[in-house]
């Protein structure tokens, strides 16, 4: 089998908890268009969240936006359900059926939409010092996000976190040592924003990683909402297979099964309990700090 199984933590009645191990995680200090050359894309406009609706600056700067939808270029079965479209949110991640402007992780209890989550965090691109999101779409059955030296909330840029979300579909060819899924980060020199408790980007409620199905059921990286997470992920990188729908860890050397092969029975039994998930405080930021 050429994924492995991570270990089921029963957080609620409702769902089980799916821890991934720091063990995964494979020292690395560059993206991943590092190795692949041709750069991190264009940058993305985002509205909503801290912008007007429907108006965005042509920068890219924003706190709380997202830009979307978007198409795939092609359908990804994720935690059962078949997505054609995503959203760029401006807070460490990309959401399925809406855009998500929540700034706060709050822990493994479920999440507003379906989410994969390199880095959830309060990232703030206003201040002219931080860099912004950018995409790229032009490799076949690939999307690539990046979080390009980004700041934190409020429009602080005195420390920079740089990370990088890949994601390939169906018909993707995996190279060996690869995923369908891979979270890329350099330096990552804060994990906490202003109106989540934090100061100087750290303390308060810190930043999450990992995957989430809206209802409940995703996966958080150990470590997640605990000090010290910005350090975890500094300079590493880690690959997912996808396995009927669900991120499983890719081994070091394996390219992953076909983007939504079925597993093995014995894989499938344990996997179907179903996974942790990601949430937000869904509450306004001090009108006072924007």
């Amino acid at each position: 089998m050429c994924a492995l199984v991570l270990s089921l933590t029963i957080g609620t009645a409702e769902a089980v908890v799916t821890t991934i191990p720091q063990s995964a995680l494979i020292p690395s200090t560059t993206y991943y268009t590092d190795s692949i050359g041709g750069g991190i894309g264009d940058i993305v406009v985002m509205t909503g969240g801290g912008s007007a609706p429907g108006i965005g600056d042509l920068t890219g700067r924003n706190d709380d936006g997202f830009s979307g939808p978007k198409s795939l270029g092609f359908t990804l079965n994720f935690f059962g359900t078949n997505q054609t479209q995503y959203f760029v949110n401006n807070n460490g991640n990309i959401s399925f059926n809406a855009g998500i402007s929540d700034f706060t992780p709050n822990g493994p209890q479920g999440a507003p939409q379906p989410i994969i989550s390199p880095f959830f965090a309060d990232v703030d691109t206003r201040n002219l010092l931080s860099g912004v999101t950018h995409l790229r779409t032009n490799i076949a059955n690939e999307i690539i996000v990046t979080w390009d030296q980004v700041g934190y909330f409020g429009n602080n840029a005195d420390k920079l976190n740089s990370f990088q979300l890949v994601l390939r579909g169906p018909g993707f060819t995996i190279p060996a040592g690869e995923g369908a899924i891979g979270f890329f980060y350099k330096g990552m020199q804060w994990e906490t924003g202003d109106a989540s408790g934090g100061s100087g980007g750290f303390g308060g409620t810190p930043a999450a990683v990992g995957f989430g199905d809206g209802l409940a059921n995703g996966e958080v990286l150990d470590g997640s909402i605990v000090a010290g997470i910005s350090g975890v992920v500094n300079n590493h990188h880690i690959w997912f297979d996808i396995v009927a729908g669900v991120p499983v860890v890719t081994p070091p050397g394996d390219g992953g099964p076909p983007v939504g092969a079925v597993p093995e029975p014995a894989t499938l039994l344990l996997m179907g309990t179903g996974l942790a998930g990601l949430t937000a405080w869904r509450f306004r930021k001090p009108a006072h700090s924007k």
